[in-house]
């Protein structure tokens, strides 16, 4: 009889690979993201998979713990388990890669800017709020490389997301992060150190 380790190991890979053959037939516009984020949602509603006994919460004191599920050859398409605690922000940024979240349990509020200038002054960006969609349990967001996301965590416990991104985070050199009120740009680093899930 297959360990839970390995039913998420098989349900990963029959995921991605769903993914990968959408990418791989159809690239990576809007419409194959949303087609991506569905199989995501369903990897996500597999709950049991995803437990605090696999992928403890973050230590207190501490407001995020990420682990690196799947990461295919070259650090292309991976799949993260983001598991952040009230408290927690991320500023406005893009990826420069396109990206799918969906949620396991809680809220992850994500807010979406649109840029005003025209990238051309190295430093300057001039962004404004233009939604805000929570990501909860059965729903999801996808992200083009240039469209830009901030992350809120309220609340009482600790949420856990599903993200996955056409190029691993530790990749991706050139991400941007936004601030609105300086009206500025600068190189992302990674954040948090990335935990190797067992």
């Amino acid at each position: 009889m297959p360990t839970l380790a390995e039913k998420r190991a098989d349900a990963v890979s029959e995921a991605l690979a769903t993914v990968r053959n959408i990418e791989q037939a159809q690239g990576a516009g809007r419409d194959e993201l949303d087609e991506m984020a569905v199989v995501l949602k369903d990897l996500a509603a597999q709950r049991n998979y995803w437990s605090e006994d696999a992928y403890p919460s973050p230590p207190e004191g501490e407001l995020q713990s990420r682990y690196l599920i799947h990461e295919d050859p070259e650090q292309k398409l991976s799949l993260y388990l983001n598991v952040m605690r009230p408290g927690k922000c991320v500023p406005p940024h893009n990826h420069t890669t396109w990206a799918c979240i969906a949620a396991v349990e809680g809220t992850e509020h994500n807010y979406l800017y649109e840029r005003l200038d025209d990238g051309s002054t190295p430093g300057k960006a001039d962004i404004r709020r233009t939604a805000h969609i929570p990501v909860e349990p059965g729903t999801s967001i996808t992200l083009l490389p240039d469209d830009i996301h901030a992350v809120e965590i309220k609340g009482e416990k600790p949420i856990r997301h599903l993200h996955m991104y056409g190029r691993s985070l530790e990749a991706l050199s050139e991400r941007l992060t936004f601030d609105e009120e300086a009206g500025t740009c600068s190189v992302m680093d990674v954040g948090v150190k990335t935990q190797h899930a067992s």
